[in-house]
């Protein structure tokens, strides 16, 4: 008893100082963006850089371990918009702002995990010492996969999509993310328009097919 007692504390110290470290990580990442260095986050915590690598293995183990932390929040988010007790038109774009507003509240966030810092890597002029960005370009793609499952598995539970549903929902899943993400990407650099002019173009270009399917039955929610 006493042992499992033990391990249970040890588990429960590692966790709550993963966290920390985490915390620590998204200071750095908020001030620096792709140029986030594992330097950089190590003196953050006040910690050096091998206990750093033996919490999370690489600085790849360290970018999962963020872009979960921020993938599980914003499709939390996500969720609540799509759930929330409204017309389905509203909920549209309730979800589409949910994810601009939150590329647009933490900007640098979103360029780490989805922008590779410029010159990131080992080359051939840079400098021994120097420690490079975060080489995200790799991992982004992963993350973008997750969502879109993430949507297509929202769709298919709230709107009958006829014989083919699952497979349809898993397309429509992949697209909207993907047009998203593209779309989020151009507006948060150029600012070429208002947010909800963004959103409301962007639920016009959904809606046709959408306005059309039924609803499943949901328990504890409205369809989709």
């Amino acid at each position: 008893m006493e042992t499992a007692r033990s391990s249970e504390r040890t588990r429960t110290a590692v966790e709550r100082r993963r966290r920390e470290l985490l915390e620590a990580a998204d200071r750095v990442v908020l001030r620096d963006g792709p140029q986030a260095s594992m330097n950089a986050i190590a003196a953050e915590a006040g910690i050096t850089k091998p206990i750093l690598y033996r919490h999370f293995g690489d600085k790849g183990g360290l970018y999962r371990a963020l872009a979960k932390r921020h993938t599980d929040a914003l499709l939390s988010a996500l969720r609540a918009a799509l759930d929330a007790p409204a017309e389905r038109r509203a909920r549209v774009e309730a979800t589409l702002d949910t994810y601009l507003a939150a590329i647009e509240a933490r900007p640098q966030v979103y360029r780490f995990l989805m922008h590779p810092a410029d010159g990131a890597g080992d080359t051939a002029d840079a400098a021994p010492s120097a420690e490079p960005g975060f080489d995200v370009g790799r991992h982004s793609a992963p993350l973008l996969r997750r969502l879109g499952e993430e949507l297509g598995q929202v769709i298919v539970e709230r709107v009958d999509l006829g014989p083919d549903s699952e497979q349809m929902a898993r397309i429509w899943g992949h697209g909207i993310v993907g047009m998203m993400h593209a779309a989020g990407d151009w507006w948060l650099a150029d600012r070429p328009c208002s947010r909800e002019r963004l959103v409301s173009s962007l639920a016009d270009l959904l809606w046709g097919r959408l306005a059309e399917a039924g609803d499943r039955d949901v328990k504890g929610g409205p369809g989709f």
